[in-house]
């Protein structure tokens, strides 16, 4: 089994740990695809806050 990249966790952890505000511990307990799941949440979040399509091959 591959361990995932640490680099990346890291990173995942700090944007959702920004945004949310949640513990090092919390982020911790969720699982790999529920983190990123957060991290798209978020994304488009603020995708939508700036007035940026979600999907960028959308055409408005």
């Amino acid at each position: 089994m591959k361990a995932y990249p640490r680099r990346e966790l890291y990173e995942e952890m700090a944007f959702v740990a920004y945004h949310l505000h949640w513990s090092r511990e919390e982020l911790m307990q969720l699982e790999h695809a529920e983190r990123r799941r957060w991290c798209r949440e978020i994304s488009e979040i603020n995708g939508r806050l700036d007035g940026r399509p979600s999907n960028p091959f959308d055409i408005e």
